[in-house]
């Protein structure tokens, strides 16, 4: 019975050990193997070795740039002139300075925490988060070798695919749903680095998408790989969406109409980002009337900087 024992066991570890390089154990002993099929597993182990090693990149979250681009989608995109400041230059004559400003003023505060994901937001509807976030992105990639990724996260009303003259869908609802995965929804339509996750088709539980855990996974495998992620979200007092969104990233922009956007409708959407890391307030749509006032917007909230813009409603 000891033998018997003692065969049963020298088995066992040989199997153990054929597994956990990834092949399987032969009949024989692998000194006995033909040539042929020792090559043969040899192969063998190689190849699954690869597809171990791609497997684990993946779990990972490794992506490489180049890479993405040739896997994602590649729709040809129509810029609306109308919203766009740096394809437009008569749109506004200071419009382009101003958000190479903003862009420089978000570098500094960078150099001094970890700003890699940006939510652009507002207080209500139609104060210019969008006309923000685009105008903004263009901005960074303009720089030599910038890359941005910009994410559509206003599921109840989404408007970022506009300005691009852009696809609609599918896309973050899509994914969030789990029916297409990051390659199907990630955009590239221009030359240069700038791609774009639209909104997707329409849902009835934005919230709970938002919050159900798959977002947080995509942040966590395309961050690496871009210098900015900026999110364009719902505004932060009719729905919870942006709340649920800024635990998500490193830094909340906050835009604000002039001439619009009551004061303590303001300060009440800072409160409600209390805790958050709020790193400015743009206020848009300023006129010349306005070219001196956005500092002190910006001490009255007592809120990182303020920028004067000027755009369109969207």
């Amino acid at each position: 019975m000891s033998r018997i024992h003692e065969a049963l066991k020298k088995a066992e570890q040989e199997r153990a050990t054929a597994q956990a390089v990834g092949t399987d154990i032969l009949a024989a002993s692998p000194i006995t193997n033909p040539p042929i099929q020792q090559e043969a597993a040899t192969e063998n182990v190689v190849v699954k070795s690869l597809v171990v090693d791609k497997l684990a990149a993946s779990s990972a979250g490794f992506l490489r740039f180049d890479d993405l681009r040739k896997r994602c989608t590649h729709p040809d995109w129509h810029l609306d002139l109308n919203v766009n400041v740096f394809a437009n230059p008569d749109l506004s004559v200071h419009g382009a300075e101003q958000f190479r400003t903003l862009r420089s003023r978000l570098y500094q505060i960078r150099a001094a925490q970890p700003l890699r994901t940006l939510l652009v937001t507002s207080s209500l509807p139609t104060e210019g988060k969008t006309f923000v976030t685009n105008n903004l992105a263009q901005a960074i990639v303009r720089q030599p070798d910038r890359r941005v990724l910009m994410i559509d996260a206003d599921l109840r009303c989404s408007r970022l695919h506009v300005p691009l003259g852009a696809p609609a869908a599918p896309g973050l609802t899509d994914y969030l749903r789990g029916e297409v995965d990051e390659m199907a929804i990630i955009q590239h339509g221009l030359e240069g680095n700038l791609c774009f996750i639209p909104g997707g088709n329409q849902v009835t539980n934005p919230s709970e998408l938002l919050s159900n855990g798959r977002l947080r996974a995509l942040l966590d495998r395309v961050t690496s790989v871009f210098d900015w992620v900026i999110l364009d979200s719902a505004p932060l007092l009719p729905v919870s969406d942006s709340s649920v969104l800024a635990d998500l990233i490193d830094g909340v922009l906050i835009v604000v109409r002039a001439g619009q956007t009551p004061s303590p409708i303001a300060q009440r959407a800072c409160q409600e980002l209390r805790g958050r890391n709020i790193v400015g307030v743009v206020l848009n749509a300023v006129g010349p009337q306005h070219a001196y006032g956005e500092a002190y917007y910006s001490s009255a909230y007592g809120y990182g900087d303020g920028y004067g813009l000027s755009d369109s409603k969207e």
